[in-house]
């Protein structure tokens, strides 16, 4: 894969290899995905919310060809059909209490499988955590390899807030992004509101982006009571 990569964002949302920043805490996802072939011919790939586990899965898609499909759609799906390509199912902790999803995707492991094509399968937490019901499918999904993407690191995390202002054709200042990268939590979805509201904020009160602005937006998550007074 390339050196730049995405994340699932919600103003501009890129799905190409170029869209997607690589450093330390997800090579080793990014270099799996990468892969001729997986162990078993399957992979399992966890991360938080905003981690870039979907543009990750659309990379990989697009690269091999595969269909992606969401967990909580198999049980109406054509499973022979969705066998007969490479295939990324996602999001499988959520048929957790379905048993007719799980059913569906035990049989459309084995058959993707069997018809010699990879099967990757994502979530949030690693799959210990995901409290399958069905015993045959558990022990399938314990058996894949598993990949996790880690929280980000200053690299990672000042590419992406960097890459959220760009999208909104927003062109910061560098110690702006220095700030934000040291101060706020580290998640990529609190990254993506707080450029969104960086942004509302500056629009409204017709005023620059600046590290001041991003410290009293900071300072009114912190005191909400601030922010009404």
């Amino acid at each position: 894969m390339a050196e730049q990569l995405s994340f699932e964002l919600p103003s501009k949302t890129a799905r190409g290899r170029e869209d997607f920043f690589v450093s330390p805490s997800n090579a080793m996802a990014v270099a799996l995905l990468s892969a001729s072939s997986w162990p078993g011919g399957k992979l399992v790939l966890t991360g938080p919310e905003g981690s870039g586990k979907t543009h990750l899965t659309h990379v990989w898609a697009t690269e091999t060809g595969a269909r992606i499909i969401s967990a909580t759609a198999l049980a109406s799906e054509d499973l022979l059909r969705l066998s007969d390509a490479p295939l990324a199912v996602e999001d499988i902790p959520l048929i957790a209490k379905d048993a007719a999803a799980q059913d569906a995707m035990f049989h459309l492991h084995n058959l993707t499988l069997a018809n010699g094509h990879p099967l990757l399968m994502t979530g949030r937490a690693a799959p210990s955590f995901w409290a399958l019901s069905l015993p045959d499918l558990h022990s399938r999904v314990q058996g894949a390899q598993h990949v996790a993407l880690e929280p980000p690191d200053d690299e990672l995390l000042g590419a992406v807030i960097a890459k959220l202002f760009y999208d909104r054709q927003l062109n910061p200042r560098p110690d702006l992004i220095r700030y934000l990268v040291r101060h706020m939590d580290r998640r990529f979805d609190v990254a993506a509101h707080m450029v969104e509201r960086l942004d509302h904020i500056a629009l409204t009160e017709k005023r620059e982006i600046t590290r001041a602005l991003a410290a009293r937006l900071m300072a009114e998550k912190a005191d909400p009571a601030a922010a009404g007074s």
